[in-house]
Parts: C-alpha cells; structure tokens; sequence
C-alpha cells in the first residue's frame, strides 16, 4: 500500500557517483591563507577551552567567522557548478 502512496525513483542502470560541488569548493576554500589563519584560531581557543574544567568560554565567534570565510569563498563559484 506505502508503494501507492509513496512514489518510487529507481535509478538508471548506469551508476555515476554524485560529487558535491560545495564540498569539493570547500576543501579548495580550506586551503587558503584567510581560511588557515581562522582555523588556526579556532583551534587555539578549543585547546584553550578544553584544557580547563570550568569556563564559560566558547569558541562560536571563531567558528563563525571560519565558517563565514568558508562560505564567501564557495558561494563565489558554487552556483556555476550546479546543474
């Protein structure tokens, strides 16, 4: 009864294997000096955070600001790889 309701997509015969185009910019945008010099940060503070047992302190600014680097970089040329 599920098969009535719920429609089947049967893929074809031949099996391409999908890449995604955002994470293969993303390890290129890894990769570069601004990016490197965030994650380098961010992995300071996690150190710094996980060598003590009480703080307050986390790292989501310097995640965020990693992350925003990551993603100004890939969406320069994401959508052109998209189809």
């Amino acid at each position: 009864m599920a098969e009535k309701l719920i429609p089947v997509v049967k893929a074809d015969d031949e099996e391409e294997e999908l890449v995604d185009p955002q994470q293969q910019l993303r390890d290129v945008c890894s990769q570069k000096p601004d990016a490197q010099n965030l994650w380098a940060k961010y992995q300071e503070c996690n150190d710094r955070v996980n060598s003590r047992s009480k703080t307050t302190e986390t790292c989501e600014e310097e995640l965020i600001d990693y992350i925003h680097v990551l993603d100004k970089c890939v969406n320069k040329d994401l959508f052109k790889r998209l189809k």
